[in-house]
C-alpha cells in the first residue's frame, strides 16, 4: 500500500508541477508586454487625434501648466528673429580713409543669407551698417580709384553667441492652464487649440518633476489589466476548453501567439507607425486552423483588449479589430486549400475598411475626418495576413500540431507510401478505404474530426507493407502460411504490424496524431482466432492472455475510437456468409460489444449516445454496401 501511495503522491506532485508551469507562462506573458509597452513610465494615458472626438469622461486640470507653442509656431517665431539678426563683424583700422570693406566671398555670403545689414562692436557699442555702403577690394577701388585692403572679418564667436542669446529669448509657452480649469469633455471635438493642451499636459505629466511614485502606480496599473484579461482567458480555458489548459505545448502556442502581435504592435508605436499594419487576423486564424472557433474568437478578444491599452483612439482600435477576428473565423471555418486563406484576407481587408469608415461617419459626420492612409495600411495588413501560411508550418513543426491543410494532403493516395501500400498489400489498401469511408460517415454523424479519422485510417494499417501475405486480405489462391505455424508465434506476427506501422510512420514523418492512429487501433484487444485455436487446443491449460493482446495504448479520442471500431467491423463484414439487414446488424452488434466489454473505450470521450450513433451509421453503410443488385434481363435471341 505504501508504494501505491507514494506513486499516488508523486503523479500528484507531477501534475501540481506542470500546473504550476503553465500558469507561470502566463504571468511570464504578463511581464514581457508590460515591459514591451511604448513610453510605459508615462503617467498620462489619454490617447487622442484632431478632428475626433474625446472618449473619456470631463477632464479638468489637477496642477498648473504651460501651453506649449507647436514645433511650427516655434519655427515660425525663430525665422522672424533671424530675418532681423545681423551678424557681427570685427574692424581692423587701416592708414586710409575710413570705408568699410569685405572680401567677395563675405559679400556673397551676405547676400545669400539675406542680410541686409551688418554690426560691429566698437568701443562696447554696437553699430549697424547696411550692406549697400559696405564694399569689396573691386568695387572700392572702381569707386574710390585707389587700392583699398579689406578691413572687416567675421566674427564668428560674437554671431554665434548672439544668434543663440536672441533664439533663446523666445518663450516656449503661450498661455497658462491654471488648476480646476476645464481642458475637454466628453464627446467634444478635438480642435487645434484643444489639442495644443492636451499635448502640453502631456508634456507636464512626463516633466521630470513627476514623482516615481506616480509612475509606479502607472505601471502597476497596466500590470493588473494584462493579468486581468489574461486570468479572462485561463478562466476560459479551464471551464469549456479543460484538455488545452492540461496540455503545455497548447499554452506555450497561445502565448506565443499574444507576444508576437502585441511585440509588433508595441514597436509600430515606438517608432510611430501605425498600428494597422500589423496583422492581428494571425491571431484567430492559427488558432481556428488548429483549435476551434470560439477558442480562437476569445484569444483574439484578450490579445486586443491587451493591445488597446496602449494604442491611440483605442475605442475605435478595438471596434474595428473585433470585425477582423469575427470575419476571419467565420470565413474561415476549416481551412483544407491555400485559396481559402487569400479570400479570408480579402474579406479582412474589406470588413475592416466598412468598418473604419463606418465608425468614423458615426463619431464625426463629416468627411474631412477620414484619413485616407488607413485604407493602406488596411491593404498592407491584408497582404500580411496571407503571410499567415508559413506560420501555420512553422507552428505544425515547432509544436507537432497538425492542420486540415495537412490532412488533405496527407490523404492523397498518389502518394508515396499510400502507392507503396496499394502496390505491395492491394487487399490491405482497399481494406483501408472502406475503413476510411466508414469512419468518416460515423465523425461526421457525431461531430468529429472526420478529415482527421479519414486521414489515420488511410494509414492505421500501413505496418502490412513489411509481410502482406500474413493477412488474409492480401492472400488470394494461396494458402494462409499464419495457419502452419504455433498460434502464439501467429499472433506475434499478427501484432508485429503496430510496431512496423510506426517505424514507417516515423521514417515517413507523418504527424505524431497519425502515428498514434496506427498504435492505437487495436488497443489491448485479443488477436481473438489465435487466442481461440490455441485454448481450444490446450483445454487444461492456463492461458496467458497477454501473449495474445495488442500491446496498445487504448483510443484516448473520439476519432481513435471510432476508427478501431470501423476497423473491426468492416473486417467482420468481409466474413459474413450472407448480407441480410439481420446479419450485418448482429455482425456490427457484436463487434462493438465485444470491444466495450474488454474495455477498450474506457479512455475515450465516446458517450453512450456516440456509440449507439455509430452502430446506426455502420449499419446503414455496409447495408448499402452489400445490397442485392437486381439481375438484368438479356435478350431472347442471345439466351
Amino acid at each position: 500500500m505504501s508504494v501505491i501511495s507514494n506513486f499516488t503522491s508523486h503523479i500528484s506532485s507531477t501534475k501540481k508541477a506542470q500546473t504550476i508551469l503553465r500558469l507561470g507562462l502566463f504571468v511570464i506573458l504578463a511581464a514581457l508586454i508590460v515591459l514591451l509597452f511604448p513610453r510605459y513610465n508615462n503617467t498620462f494615458r489619454y490617447h487622442f487625434e484632431i478632428g475626433k472626438p474625446w472618449g473619456y469622461s470631463l477632464l479638468t486640470a489637477e496642477f498648473d501648466f504651460p501651453i506649449y507653442k507647436t514645433d511650427q509656431q516655434m519655427e515660425e517665431e525663430q525665422k522672424k528673429v533671424l530675418s532681423s539678426f545681423t551678424p557681427y563683424y570685427k574692424y581692423i583700422p587701416r592708414t586710409q580713409r575710413k570705408v568699410l570693406v569685405i572680401s567677395l566671398q563675405d559679400q556673397e555670403w551676405l547676400a545669400q543669407e539675406g542680410y541686409s545689414s551688418i554690426a560691429i562692436m566698437q568701443n562696447r557699442i554696437k553699430k549697424t551698417y547696411p550692406v549697400s555702403e559696405i564694399y569689396t577690394p573691386a568695387s572700392a577701388y572702381k569707386h574710390f580709384n585707389s587700392d583699398m585692403a579689406q578691413n572687416l572679418v567675421l566674427d564668428t564667436a560674437m554671431t554665434d553667441k548672439m544668434r543663440t542669446e536672441e533664439l533663446k529669448s523666445l518663450s516656449p509657452t503661450q498661455g497658462l492652464v491654471q488648476a480646476g480649469e476645464k481642458i475637454i469633455d466628453k464627446g467634444d471635438i478635438v480642435t487645434d487649440h484643444a489639442y495644443q493642451i492636451l499635448l502640453s499636459l502631456r508634456r507636464a505629466n512626463e516633466d521630470d518633476k513627476i514623482g516615481t511614485r506616480q509612475r509606479a502606480l502607472s505601471i502597476m496599473g497596466e500590470a493588473m489589466l494584462v493579468l486581468l484579461f489574461l486570468s479572462l482567458f485561463v478562466i476560459y480555458l479551464y471551464v469549456f476548453r479543460l484538455s488545452y489548459a492540461h496540455n503545455t505545448r497548447t499554452v506555450l502556442f497561445f502565448c506565443l501567439q499574444m507576444l508576437i502581435v502585441i511585440a509588433l504592435s508595441c514597436l509600430c508605436l515606438r517608432f510611430d507607425l501605425s498600428v494597422y499594419l500589423i496583422p492581428f487576423a494571425w491571431v484567430p486564424i492559427l488558432t481556428r486552423v488548429f483549435f476551434d472557433s470560439r477558442t480562437a474568437l476569445f484569444l483574439h478578444f484578450t490579445t486586443i483588449l491587451i493591445t488597446s491599452i496602449v494604442v491611440p483612439a483605442p475605442v475605435e482600435f478595438f471596434f474595428i479589430q473585433i470585425v477582423v477576428g469575427m470575419v476571419a473565423v467565420s470565413s474561415l471555418s476549416d481551412m483544407t486549400r491555400r485559396a481559402q486563406l487569400l479570400q479570408t484576407a480579402g474579406w479582412i481587408m474589406l470588413a475592416q475598411s466598412i468598418a473604419y469608415t463606418a465608425f468614423t461617419f458615426a463619431q464625426t459626420g463629416v468627411w474631412a475626418s477620414i484619413n485616407p492612409w488607413m485604407y493602406l495600411y488596411f491593404f498592407i495588413c491584408g497582404l500580411l495576413t496571407v503571410g499567415c501560411y508559413g506560420l501555420i508550418y512553422a507552428f505544425e513543426k515547432m509544436f507537432r500540431f497538425i492542420s486540415s491543410i495537412t490532412l488533405v494532403e496527407l490523404t492523397d493516395i498518389n502518394s508515396d507510401l499510400l502507392h507503396m501500400l496499394a502496390e505491395r498489400a492491394p487487399g490491405t489498401f482497399q481494406h483501408s478505404m472502406q475503413v476510411s469511408n466508414l469512419a468518416t460517415e460515423a465523425a461526421k454523424y457525431i461531430g468529429a474530426n472526420a478529415l482527421l479519422v479519414r486521414t489515420g485510417a488511410l494509414y492505421h494499417d500501413i505496418g502490412k507493407i513489411t509481410d502482406p501475405l500474413y493477412f488474409t486480405e492480401n492472400q488470394t489462391g494461396v494458402d494462409n502460411p499464419l495457419l502452419k505455424m504455433d498460434p502464439r508465434e501467429a499472433t506475434k506476427v499478427v501484432i508485429a504490424h503496430i510496431a512496423e506501422g510506426e517505424k514507417i510512420a516515423r521514417r515517413n514523418h507523418l504527424p505524431e496524431v497519425i502515428v498514434n492512429f496506427i498504435i492505437s487501433h487495436h488497443g489491448t484487444s485479443l488477436v481473438r482466432y489465435f487466442y481461440n485455436t490455441y485454448c481450444n487446443a490446450h483445454p487444461d491449460e492456463q492461458v496467458d492472455e497477454s501473449l495474445f493482446r495488442y500491446p496498445g495504448p487504448k483510443p484516448s479520442t473520439k476519432e481513435a475510437a471510432i476508427l478501431m471500431m470501423a476497423d473491426a467491423v468492416e473486417a467482420r463484414s468481409r466474413s459474413l456468409d450472407e448480407y441480410t439487414e439481420e446479419s450485418i446488424s448482429a455482425a456490427v452488434d457484436k463487434m462493438i460489444d465485444t470491444q466495450i466489454a474488454d474495455g477498450q473505450f474506457a479512455a475515450s470521450p465516446l458517450s453512450f449516445k456516440d456509440v449507439e450513433d455509430i452502430r446506426r451509421v455502420f449499419k446503414a453503410r455496409i447495408i448499402s454496401m452489400y445490397h442485392h443488385r437486381i439481375s438484368y434481363p438479356t435478350l431472347k435471341n442471345e439466351q
